[in-house]
């Protein structure tokens, strides 16, 4: 039925009158909703089992701060100054099991009291809520992406040095590592790092923790497997994959003492894997460390002339223009199986945009390099939070690829805040029972039961 001008407009003859006075009201009635969660996985006991040897002064428990601090990064708080603004939320308080909120000086002040010591074990925290989560979905094969972002940070902070910033070369900056597990979209482990460290430099230390932590979590009979770029193409690294008995597809750098253009020269037949992509197998001997590595070399035929893996004269102008690149891999799935794996490390990137846009993950707090690193924790533990609630509650699965890519279809915390997250509400007292009340939506409604329901099941 057509409904009329009159019954569609409104109309609007003034100003609306502006006052503040104390109420009983939320902005973010969600949070309601992750408390719940909290409970079902007993943070708390584990908060404190992770810190029981850690002692931290101040009027506020570690319970409390961290509750208070991952919400904040859930209703999009970028810095310790934004907890000012929710300081009269009931939910927030109520998430916090706060009366009060801390100020922001208490916030920095607490988090300075981070060490080395401190530090691992939010990384431990971290790495268990996701070693639980892939065994609730039974993975028995875990495809881990390794690879470092910058952080741009302030002249006066501390560790941050002038490096490997590709934007802002002058600036000082952290350039933390991250394994990223692709079935879950979460970080398995992180450790920062000052910014002119190159990716590749010790990174078979941090791969080795990380293969040994999550072996000791999910279980000898797991099957790892790890995506690199360029950047990790060293000899230690390929070593400390094959000693932990790890499966990985690494891409190799056109490097001229490797004599990769001589090894193109020579093939007389290419394989293919689409209409612009084709491949030869080989192996490429590598005198300097004493190896001979299994390889595979990609061309993607191009439009246009580039400088990016650059022509290599090989083929004859008529031919077109190529990209090539070159994989290793001790993988056996032949060229077109690995190009489809190794294009799906392409997912972590989603992940790591909504880390540092999201969840405030290239924010830099202080000036001391404990606390920054202990909010970067706490910023992937507010992340991995997130998506185990939504894969323990509504998320949709997602059909399997040969790109070994998210399990489910996740959503964004864009979306997720104004769904449902950042949803106004008031709390009143019935009968001597506290109950939320929101604005009758459909859409909202409809969302809540949902999960509301996957909380029940999930518990």
């Amino acid at each position: 039925m057509r409904l009329g001008k009159r019954s569609c407009q409104a109309r609007v003859n003034g100003e609306m009158r502006i006052e503040f006075t104390p109420q009983n009201l939320t902005s973010y009635s969600g949070l309601e909703l992750l408390d719940r969660f909290l409970r079902t996985i007993d943070l708390d006991g584990r908060v404190r089992r992770a810190f029981t040897h850690v002692r931290f002064s101040g009027d506020y428990s570690v319970v409390s701060m961290i509750r208070l601090l991952v919400g904040l990064l859930w209703i999009g708080g970028r810095r310790l100054s934004h907890v000012d603004y929710v300081r009269s939320d009931a939910l927030v308080c109520r998430l916090a099991r706060l009366r009060q909120l801390p100020h922001e000086r208490t916030l920095s002040r607490w988090l300075k009291q981070f060490t080395y010591k401190s530090v691992r074990g939010l990384a431990e925290l971290n790495t268990q809520l996701v070693s639980e989560t892939l065994r609730r979905l039974r993975c028995r094969r875990v495809t881990l992406d390794v690879d470092g972002s910058v952080i741009s940070t302030g002249l006066q902070v501390a560790w941050a040095k002038r490096g490997f910033n590709p934007h802002h070369r002058k600036v000082p900056s952290y350039y933390p590592i991250l394994a990223h597990v692709a079935q879950t979209g979460q970080i398995l482990a992180a450790k920062n790092r000052p910014g002119n460290v190159h990716d590749g430099k010790r990174a078979e230390c941090f791969v080795r923790d990380v293969v040994r932590t999550a072996r000791k979590e999910l279980g000898a009979g797991t099957v790892f497997e790890m995506r690199l770029d360029g950047a990790f193409f060293h000899r230690p690294m390929l070593e400390e994959l094959s000693r932990r008995g790890v499966e990985y597809a690494l891409k190799v750098p056109m490097h001229p003492w490797l004599g990769l253009k001589e090894v193109v020269q020579g093939c007389r037949r290419w394989g293919r894997v689409d209409s612009e992509i084709s491949y030869f197998e080989t192996t490429l001997p590598v005198s300097c460390w004493e190896m001979e590595l299994p390889v595979v070399v990609y061309r993607r035929r191009v439009n246009h002339k580039t400088s990016k893996n650059f022509q290599l004269d090989l083929f004859h102008p008529d031919d077109g223009h190529y990209e090539y690149s070159v994989v290793t891999s001790n993988k056996h799935i032949g060229g077109v199986a690995l190009w489809h794996f190794m294009a799906g490390r392409g997912a972590q990137e989603k992940t790591l945009a909504e880390l540092k846009d999201g969840f405030a993950f290239d924010s830099v707090p202080t000036n001391h390099y404990a606390a920054n690193s202990a909010w970067q924790q706490i910023s992937i533990f507010a992340m991995n939070l997130l998506r185990r609630f939504e894969v323990d509650t509504n998320a949709p699965p997602r059909s399997r690829t040969r790109k070994r890519t998210f399990l489910y279809v996740l959503e964004s915390i864009k979306s997720a805040r104004f769904k449902w997250l950042n949803v106004a509400g008031r709390i009143v007292n019935t009968n001597g029972t506290h109950t939320l009340r929101l604005a009758d939506v459909a859409a909202v409604r409809n969302r809540y039961e949902a999960l509301e329901e996957g909380l029940a099941l999930a518990a």
